[in-house]
């Protein structure tokens, strides 16, 4: 009674799909035609080449020793650890800044900030006005140049 089951699930899905489940298509030739010429498999230059095996025996032999292949190489670690302990301490740096200014210091850099917000104003308020009046304050500037140089 227990030869009639299958030995795992694999083979059942094989009996149940026997051509269906086949993704390869079949050849065009026949068997029976010795006349013909078989295609042969064509060989992956990638797969042939010396580094692509070698890079694979590694590759397998780490697997098999159980190293981990997700570590990142020593240099790579040992970089990004120094670019974080460098931002890490051009923030401390610039903390320590903040810290030191003077009061005087914060007052002057809040006037400075609030000068520049007025002129950015200004000249919203100059990018909204009309062409005709831009270009006649362009002429009024020339002109009263152009009377100082003949005086």
């Amino acid at each position: 009674n227990l030869s009639c089951l299958p030995a795992s699930m694999y083979t059942e899905i094989q009996r149940e799909q026997p051509d269906g489940g086949n993704i390869l298509t079949r050849p065009d030739y026949t068997d029976s035609n010795p006349e013909l010429i078989k295609p042969k498999k064509l060989i992956n230059p990638v797969k042939a080449s010396k580094s692509h095996q070698e890079l694979h025996r590694e590759l397998l032999m780490n697997h098999r020793r159980g190293l981990s292949m997700d570590s990142k190489p020593e240099l790579q670690r040992v970089l990004e650890h120094r670019r974080r302990n460098q931002f890490i301490r051009q923030k401390k740096e610039e903390e320590e800044a903040k810290k030191l200014q003077s009061p005087f210091e914060k007052e002057l850099l809040k006037r400075h900030q609030r000068l520049d917000q007025l002129e950015k104003e200004q000249e919203k308020e100059e990018d909204h006005a009309p062409e005709f009046i831009k270009v006649k304050e362009n002429l009024r500037r020339t002109s009263t140049v152009i009377g100082d140089e003949k005086a």
